[in-house]
This record gives C-alpha cells, structure tokens and sequence, in this order.
C-alpha cells in the first residue's frame, strides 16, 4: 500500500497525508494502478461535467483535468523532450536542451498538438466512455515501465529519472501492466485493437527513442506517458 500511495504522490498532486516512504523500484510496478486512479476520478469528473455542460467543453475540461490532477508533469517532459530531439542536433546537444527548464517553440507546438489530439478523442468517445477514460491513463502510465526496462539512462551523472535505472527492472515490475488489458476485455473487439494500437505505439516509441538517442531521460518518459495516452484516445475515438 505505501508503494502505491508513494507511486500517486509522484504522479499526481492528490493531497494523501504524509509523504510516503520514496521507494523509485517500489513505486514503479503501481504506475499502472495509480494510472487507473487516475482514470477513475478522470471518468467521474466527465459524468459530472457532463450534466452542465456539451461534450464540446466537457472533452476541454477532462483534458484540464488530467493537467491540474498530474501538475503538468509529463507535459514538462514532453516540451523538454520535443525541444532536445526535434532537429537535428547532436545527442549530447539534445540532452544540454532538455536539461534547460526553458521551453521552446518545439516544445509549445508538442504541447499544444498533443493537447489538441487529447481533446479530440475525448470529444468523440460515445459506446463505453466511462471505461476507456478509465483505462487509457493507466494504459499511458505503464509506458513508463516499458521505457525504463528496455533503455538505458541518458543521464549517468545523475537527473530526474535517475533512481528508476539504477537497476534494471524484472519482470515483476510489469505485475500492474495486465490491469487495464484484462478491463479491455470489456470492450469486446474494440478492447483487442486498443491492446494492438498501444504494442504499436510502444514500439514506435522507444525504437524512436533508441535510433534518435540511444538511451532515455525522465523527460522522455514524461513525453512517452502523453504521446501514448494521446494517441490511444484519437485510437479508440474511431
């Protein structure tokens, strides 16, 4: 229980008491769960939002949330991220600007496409809304665990993710992962696509990320956590 609380007070800025014992190979098997948290206060949100307001602006809403509730982190990265790596540019540059806490036109444009495509698949999920806003964070917060266990750590003086790579991951710390795939099972057919498209997009990214970079950063995994849980919302709106 207290990997689980540690894993929500570092994702998100849910007020839960007193910090928890900081644990980063602890925490990490529960990023999937805090995910489904997430996703859960996402989903009950958008039911109230809902009763005031047309899906138009509840969609911005949801998406405000996810923002406020997350404190912008994996944005951050995001911004960091599409800064460093977008140009050409050398590794060791890449990583200079990501370090930098300013953002740049990249970086804003990121931001603000990413956004966008979040809040056209949220304005457009009808059959089974509920469930996918709850899934689809904990889906883009197990991105981080692939992330983690298949590349190195771009950092080795030390940074943000730093504590995560010291070691590398078993395959225990994937125990959370099967959480939103067995709920997907309640999708149906579409609960098989979305499995498909997330295998896709995980691929597509730390191949990106090993044929750009060769390594990773906490940056990038913030960015993973947005592009994916971006992507899968414009997926399952189709």
């Amino acid at each position: 229980m207290k990997h689980f609380i540690a894993a929500l007070q570092f994702l998100t800025i849910i007020p839960l008491g007193k910090s928890a014992i900081y644990d980063p190979k602890g925490m990490i098997p529960f990023f999937p769960v805090a995910g489904l948290f997430i996703g859960c206060l996402l989903s009950i949100f958008d039911h109230v939002a809902l009763k005031f307001w047309p899906e138009p602006v509840t969609a911005v809403l949801d998406v405000v949330f996810l923002v406020i509730v997350t404190a912008a982190l994996h944005l951050d990265g995001l911004g960091d991220t599409a800064d460093g790596l977008l140009g050409h540019r050398s590794i060791e540059k890449a990583l200079m600007i990501m370090k930098d806490s300013r953002i740049g036109v990249m970086g804003l444009a990121a931001i603000g496409c990413t956004l966008a495509v979040k809040w056209g698949g949220v304005m457009n999920l009808n059959a089974d809304r509920m469930l996918l806003l709850v899934i689809v964070p904990a889906y883009s917060r197990s991105a981080m665990i692939f992330g983690i266990r298949f590349l190195t750590y771009g950092r080795p003086e030390g940074g943000t993710g730093y504590d995560f790579f010291e070691e590398r991951l078993k395959l225990s710390a994937f125990l959370g992962v099967p959480i939103p795939v067995l709920l997907s099972v309640f999708l149906g057919w579409r609960g098989i696509l979305l499995n498909i498209a997330f295998a896709v997009i995980i691929v597509t990214i730390l191949y990106y990320y090993k044929k750009r970079m060769g390594c990773i950063t906490g940056d990038m995994l913030g960015a993973m956590t947005e592009v994916t849980e971006a992507l899968l919302f414009l997926f399952v709106s189709i």
